[in-house]
């Protein structure tokens, strides 16, 4: 036997980038390239249908090896290894104690605590009970005072003899995340400016590893932002934070120490692992700015799960999307995460919600070994080149961001406000007409699935004066829990007959859209498998009650059935509703003429539509 290694495939002729473009461009047939295979993605990035090696020629610092600087690959050198981390409210010092022992028995890494007001050495003291601050990293949410908070665990850590050096974790000081959220300040800006300067102070000799600043990121996105906005916004908060402390005299590389992001991991996967892969290294190009060189510990990324993708209804599929949102954010190289329970949309979570959050890193970590690998998805033409473009466009949107005279004036003078709102105003519309799909709402809705005992509709409603947290399914789960209400108060659920006839591969094709789109609102709906002549669907249709009567053929035979069927229903029952599934724009007139009210199909804004319709019904008022 040869000891010579054959190489593989070496039959096949290399085939270079003109032949494959010559290939597709045939394969299009006149079609144009541009429109039918560039990704225009929301964020105006053009990504190309597919990348070779060649397309790594120009990304020289791919090569680097992971943990070396300016970190391109990250800055773990020897694995992926990122703390499983849970967030715990407190309203019980003694109960919240005892749910995260709990929680780091059963896995969890890192503990943060997420408490309204804290002021008696007592209360950290129960609190803290039993957990082991030199080995569970600690965090801190606080809308009260971090200062007292800070004096508190201090004060801790020597009565208890605890090594100051062991302690690790953070306060999450983000008066500038405050303000997006509020409007206003915690107090006054410079207050604020004192405060943290004062943090800073105080930990940098007691709690050298204790990060005071948390640049929340996930602020952008849960209010619908893209995932270059959330990107360039957060860095450019940062340095703000950074600038301001500066100017108090303090030393520089002690201040990016004190420094953590959080960033939230959406449903663009690959897109997010672009977005955890970039921030590490355009953070320090920036700080390369003021004559420091980072080390690989001076940045921290924490990740959570994005909030604006989540539904009430179908909770179960977060658990999915929480899953893949988690895969993107470790492949990017996160260095802790949060993952939210599945039903936190409508609920403050349960224990076995609790355990299915912890329990899905665990598995990434334990069994698919997620955290063996540092900067798994180097090397990958793709997430190369999509790191790139997207680290580039950041950092033209951090510059304009700093040209107008930084993250405070763009912040203060609406520039971020307005931007988030038009990037979620965009995303409203492809929710509505269903170009962006959120499984068991506005597409594919479990019509039997009741939510109304377990959510009041005041609280599906955007928070914050600034800019506003909301779901993007929030408009679609009003619109179902309207019905659900009113088939509370009169004991009936509007139903949709569809009537279907003709052409069977077409009437199954507009029955199944049919059902989905009204089954959006909560409507109960009449399926049926085809009548054989427009008699018996009429006598049907009749006979079933249904306020809304939706005729499903093919166009063609729209012209045989649809207005025919539409004048006997309105015959005898005037007051139903007939509607015609699909466009059939050479025939419109006249079957609006013959008594077909509406139409239906893929171009309609479905919530405007359906709004109209429950007000017809009278199941919101006018």
């Amino acid at each position: 036997m040869s000891n010579n290694y054959d190489k593989l495939f070496s039959e096949f002729p290399p085939i270079t980038d003109q032949e494959w473009e010559e290939q597709i461009i045939a394969d299009l047939k006149g079609a144009d390239y541009e429109k039918k295979l560039i990704w225009n993605t929301p964020e105006g990035l053009k990504i190309k249908p597919y990348y070779r090696a060649s397309d790594l020629n120009s990304l020289s610092l791919y090569r680097l090896k992971p943990g070396a600087f300016p970190f391109y690959r990250g800055t773990k050198k020897h694995n992926n290894n990122w703390e499983i981390r849970e967030d715990i409210d407190i309203n019980d010092v003694e109960k919240a104690n005892i749910i995260a022992i709990k929680a780091i028995e059963k896995g969890a890494e890192a503990i943060a605590f997420k408490t309204s007001y804290m002021n008696d050495d007592k209360e950290l003291s129960i609190l803290l009970k039993g957990i082991n601050i030199e080995k569970i990293p600690i965090y801190f949410f606080s809308s009260d005072s971090y200062s007292i908070l800070a004096d508190l665990l201090i004060r801790y850590i020597k009565k208890n003899n605890l090594d100051k050096n062991k302690v690790k974790g953070g306060f999450n000081f983000d008066f500038l995340g405050y303000y997006l959220t509020h409007g206003n300040y915690y107090n006054s800006r410079e207050d604020n400016i004192n405060e943290l300067a004062c943090l800073i102070n105080l930990l940098s000799k007691e709690l050298p590893n204790f990060r005071v600043i948390q640049v929340n990121g996930q602020i952008f996105s849960d209010a619908g932002s893209t995932v270059l906005q959330e990107l360039a916004f957060s860095l450019a908060a940062a340095h703000e934070y950074f600038y301001l402390i500066t100017q108090k005299n303090f030393n520089p590389e002690e201040i990016v120490k004190k420094l953590g992001f959080t960033l939230s991991s959406g449903s663009a996967y690959f897109l997010e692992i672009a977005k955890f892969r970039a921030i590490k290294p355009l953070w320090t190009k920036i700080i390369e700015q003021y004559g420091i060189k980072l080390q690989h510990n001076d940045i921290k990324v924490h990740a959570v799960n994005n909030s604006w993708n989540k539904s009430i209804y179908d909770p179960y599929v977060n658990m999915l999307r929480t899953t893949t949102e988690a895969m993107a954010a470790i492949l990017g190289g996160c260095d802790s995460m949060t993952i939210t329970p599945f039903d936190t949309t409508f609920s403050e979570g349960s224990n076995f919600s609790y355990r299915i959050a912890r329990n899905q890193q665990l598995i990434l970590k334990l069994e698919a070994y997620f955290d063996k690998i540092a900067d798994s998805a180097g090397g990958s033409y793709y997430i190369e080149n999509l790191t790139n473009i997207l680290a580039e466009a950041a950092w033209e949107l951090f510059k304009k961001i700093e040209e107008k005279g930084g993250f405070i004036k763009a912040m203060e003078s609406y520039y971020i406000k307005e931007e988030v709102e038009k990037a979620s105003a965009q995303k409203d519309i492809e929710i509505a007409n269903r170009k962006i799909t959120i499984v068991g709402t506005n597409q594919y809705p479990n019509i039997n699935e009741k939510m109304i005992e377990k959510v009041s509709l005041h609280k599906l409603k955007p928070q914050g004066n600034y800019l506003k947290k909301y779901r993007g399914a929030m408009l679609f789960e009003n619109l179902r829990l309207q019905t659900e209400l009113f088939a509370k108060k009169t004991g009936k659920t509007p139903s949709v007959f569809l009537f279907t006839i003709g052409d069977p591969a077409m009437r199954t094709a507009r029955a199944t859209f049919s059902f989905n789109f009204f089954g959006c609102a909560g409507f109960n709906i009449i399926n049926n498998s085809g009548f054989n002549n427009i008699e018996e669907g009429v006598t049907a249709a009749i006979s079933s009650d249904a306020e809304i009567i939706v005729i499903c053929s093919s166009d063609e035979e729209y012209k045989i059935y649809a207005s025919e069927a539409a004048k006997k229903i309105k015959l005898q029952k005037p007051e139903r509703f007939v509607i015609v599934a699909g466009n059939p724009i050479d025939i419109i007139n006249d079957l609006k003429n013959s008594g077909v009210d509406d139409f239906i199909h893929i171009k309609t804004n479905i919530i405007d539509f359906l709004t109209q319709y429950q007000k017809k019904l009278n199941i919101i008022c006018n």
